[in-house]
């Protein structure tokens, strides 16, 4: 793992079941500085890199094989020490189903995704049955 860089606030911090952190959030909602934001919504543009995935609310990845890449890239970042966080609109559906995806990626069954991602960042994090249904192809 590369140089850990620290959060200043611990508002939306989740630990993977790997031990990385990453960050979920509102788009619109200021927070401590990151080193990579994953955005899964429009909105703006923060002072550090960002990796757009076109994510229509309440649905899925318009284009799965992007989002995966996404989703890998920002795990990747995150386990090098990197402040990495994922938003969306409302900070609850796109960005919950995406840190589950996380978690799924570092090795959490898809069927235990969902109830952990809202035991550790949302109660209401994955909204919708398609996107509890886009996480079983998570891989």
């Amino acid at each position: 793992m590369g140089t850990t860089r620290q959060w200043t606030d611990q508002a939306g911090l989740l630990t993977l079941p790997g031990g990385a952190t990453v960050r979920g959030r509102r788009v619109a909602e200021p927070g401590s500085p990151a080193d990579f934001a994953l955005l899964l919504a429009p909105g703006p543009e923060p002072d550090w890199p960002v990796r757009r995935i076109r994510w229509p609310d309440f649905w899925i990845p318009a284009d799965r094989a992007d989002a995966l890449d996404a989703l890998r890239e920002a795990r990747r970042r995150a386990y090098a020490g990197e402040r990495v966080e994922v938003a969306c609109h409302g900070g609850v559906g796109r960005t919950g189903t995406a840190l589950a995806a996380l978690a799924v990626l570092d090795g959490l069954p898809p069927a235990q995704a969902v109830t952990w991602v809202r035991a550790r960042y949302h109660r209401r994090a994955v909204e919708t049955p398609w996107q509890r249904w886009w996480l079983r192809g998570v891989r």
